[in-house]
């Protein structure tokens, strides 16, 4: 039986800069990542700094979300997807 909506959730590990590009795509997609950002955290402090700032500002352009999951990862949803964070109030 198809599913045309289908929403697959996928785990990432962030090793460089250039991994921006995938993420976006597969956000592009309709996917939620699941980004273990400790390879590149561990090579490279300045570069995570710029690559999740990249993220946070595109992820905000097209409306979906970002959010922290500990100190080892990052989940990242299309705008069709939002996270529940402290705080949060259904309306």
């Amino acid at each position: 039986m198809a599913n045309n909506n289908l929403i697959y959730v996928k785990a990432f590990s962030l090793k460089d800069s250039k991994d921006v590009d995938l993420i976006k795509d597969d956000i592009n997609k309709g996917m939620i990542l699941i980004i273990r950002i400790t390879p590149l955290a561990q090579k490279n402090i300045d570069e995570l700094r710029s690559v999740v700032d990249q993220l946070y500002d595109f992820i905000s352009s097209i409306e979906g979300d970002i959010a922290r999951l500990g100190e080892e990862r990052i989940v990242v949803t299309p705008p069709s997807v939002k996270i529940w964070k402290n705080g949060n109030r259904l309306q």
